[in-house]
């Protein structure tokens, strides 16, 4: 699961360029480590079916394991068809490891670049209560 990142040149540090995330890129595995949908920009948790949830950010923490990426609760809406992620109110993120963006520097030469920066994570779904 990479995490893609970009440079750019921060308004506050003239002469500076620095590493800043663009978008996530992750396959989800459910049970039996079978592929179960994917994640993207937006961001963005679809199921094979189509049913697809889009995520806000309501809590962050700092990750107990240094260098990897904030744990996460996020607050969704469905922004899909019906279906299997349809109903889903809130994930969360947790058991981080990786997905900091690079520690190498960042210059002018790297402006047209994308790096993909390896990360796991294990992602929550709670649903609605019928």
């Amino acid at each position: 699961m990479p995490l893609q990142t970009a440079p750019r040149w921060p308004k506050e540090t003239a002469g500076r360029f620095e590493w800043v995330f663009v978008a996530p890129e992750a396959e989800l595995l459910g049970a039996g480590l079978r592929p179960s949908g994917r994640h993207y920009a937006g961001p963005s948790w679809e199921a094979p079916d189509g049913s697809r949830v889009v995520g806000s950010v309501r809590e962050r923490a700092d990750a107990p394991v240094p260098g990897a990426i904030p744990l996460l609760l996020l607050a969704t809406r469905s922004a899909g068809p019906a279906g299997r992620f349809s109903d889903v109110v809130a994930i969360q993120r947790v058991n981080t490891h990786g997905g900091i963006v690079p520690d190498s520097a960042c210059a002018p030469v790297n402006a047209s670049q994308t790096v993909r920066v390896p990360y796991t994570a294990d992602y929550r779904l709670f649903a609605a209560a019928r």
